[in-house]
């Protein structure tokens, strides 16, 4: 697989950050994500998994019934990232 510059994947990680915003407060799947940018699953995860270290999205890894999940994540916007976005609206 090519290497993907680092500017590059700050944009793919903007568009990600822009979805979620668009669906708040919405959980969604990683494989939904990647799905709707048209990108590998794994490497959404792993640009989900800097975000999340940058405390710009958060990962549920839990159920609605509180169980949870053996191998799938769901994730959201976190609030601050998302009163960032509000303010720049």
């Amino acid at each position: 697989m090519p290497l993907i510059s680092k500017q590059k994947k700050e944009k793919i990680s903007e568009q990600i950050l822009y979805y979620l915003y668009s669906i708040f407060p919405n959980q969604i799947f990683t494989s939904e994500i990647a799905k709707e940018l048209a990108r590998d699953e794994e490497f959404i995860k792993l640009l989900l998994k800097n975000l999340e270290k940058k405390n710009l999205v958060i990962k549920i890894d839990k159920n609605p019934q509180g169980l949870k999940y053996s191998k799938r994540l769901r994730w959201r916007i976190s609030n601050k990232a998302h009163d960032i976005y509000e303010k720049h609206q």
